[in-house]
This record gives C-alpha cells, structure tokens and sequence, in this order.
C-alpha cells in the first residue's frame, strides 16, 4: 500500500513541476497561448492549447463574440436556425467588410457557428496569408466554399452520425483566388505538384491546429474537392483528426 501511495504522489509531483516548468518557459517567451488556462486572444498566434480553446467556445456563445469583436472581426449576427430534434443553430454569424478579417467568401452570404469563424479568422492571419506569401508573395482575396450549414447525416446517409454541417460547426473550402490572379482549387491542385500542390498541403496542416477536425483528398474520395473544417461538437470523428 505504501509503494501504490509513494508512487501516486511521485506521479502528482512530477505534474505539478511540469506545469510549472511549462508556465514559466511560456511566461519567459511571453506567450500565454502555451498555456491550457489562460484566455484564448484570437490576436495572439496560435499557440499549443489555441485549438482545444477554440473548440471550447461552441459552449460560450457571448465569449465567442467577444473575443471577435476584441480581435476587430465585424460581425453580424444570424437569427436562430431550428430543424427538428438534431439541426440548427444558435450561434451563426457572418463576417461583414470593414474588419480585420479581409477575406471575402464565394459564395458570399456564408453563415457558420461562432466558433468557426473565430477558427476562419485565425486561419487567415495566421495559416493562409503567410502560405500565400511563401508560395504566390501574394495574399488570399477570396475563400471558395461549398457551403455550412447543411441539415444531414454524415455524407449524406441516411442512418448514422449527424454531420458537424447540421449544426454549422463546419466549412466546406473548395479552392482560392490570390491577389495576383492565381487561382487554386482542391480538385485538380491537389496532385498538380508546385506550388499550388504545397500551398493546399499548407493550409490544411496550418487549419490542424485551429479545428477539431480537417480532412482532406488525403481522406477519402469524398473529400476530392474540398478541405472540410470544423469544430466538433458532437465528436464526428471521435478525436481530434488531421488527414
């Protein structure tokens, strides 16, 4: 009984110095993002515990909008969307121009969760732009998309989970247009090579660390045009996935 004891408060100490080592390595770096507990700043970059923070916001609809509206996003808010027993939202919202969000969407009416713009949010500024850069030296105009909001079962069955699209936790993001012109899509850049081949491979590793949940053509056929992001709520995939 005393070798469980000892061993159990060796295990208790070894996370309370731990901890501590990891508070002050990212108090010396003066990056609080490292941190689980502290408030996520969606003007930070992203930082160890900024997607699990993100994710968290599907539960705290006015902490969402705050942070938005903290970070410069502009916003409107989307009435609430009921359809039966599983679909809807409470929490949608559409980007609109002035704010330091820049990108435009294709279709442009697009409405998504709080906690999924946030993640688009991030995802520009800190995953999109920079790649742009590397790849074009240009910057992202637009973001084509498939849509989100989507009262359906995943992929469409009719038996089985409910997508997160039931619930406008995720995006469906077939392709880009670049300031310079350039035009990328999931289908057909995806195995192109070049540059438009490793800015796509980029931005879907970059969105692994803003969204629960990223799948790719890398995935399965299914995802052959499109890079589907979201923040699960109900655990589409189970885990955290980046494929």
């Amino acid at each position: 009984m005393r070798t469980i004891r000892q061993a159990v408060l060796a295990v208790i100490a070894f996370a309370v110095l731990l901890g501590l080592f990891f508070t002050i390595y990212a108090l010396v770096r003066n990056r609080p993002q490292d941190l689980p507990w502290t408030r996520l700043d969606l003007g930070q970059p992203i930082g160890a515990f900024t997607g699990r923070k993100l994710a968290g916001l599907t539960d705290n609809f006015a902490e969402c909008r705050a942070l938005l509206q903290s970070a410069g996003v502009r916003y409107t808010i989307l009435p609430a969307v009921k359809s039966g027993e599983r679909c809807g939202y409470a929490d949608g919202l559409r980007f609109t121009p002035g704010g330091t969000q820049q990108i435009e969407f294709s279709p442009a009416r697009l409405g998504v969760s709080c906690p999924v713009a946030a993640g688009l949010a991030m995802w520009e500024w800190n995953v999109l732009q920079p790649a742009a850069q590397k790849h074009f030296g240009a910057r992202v105009e637009r973001i084509e998309h498939l849509g989100s909001y989507s009262c359906r079962r995943i992929y469409g069955r009719s038996a089985g989970d409910w997508s997160e699209h039931a619930t406008a936790d995720a995006i469906d993001v077939a392709g880009f247009r670049l300031s310079d012109g350039t035009h990328i899509r999931v289908l057909g850049d995806w195995e192109s090579g070049g540059a438009k081949a490793a800015f796509l491979r980029d931005v879907r590793t970059g969105g692994c660390r803003l969204f629960s949940t990223v799948l790719s053509p890398d995935y399965n056929a299914a995802h052959r045009d499109h890079l589907h992001l979201d923040q699960a709520t109900r655990g589409e995939m189970g885990w955290r996935t980046c494929r």
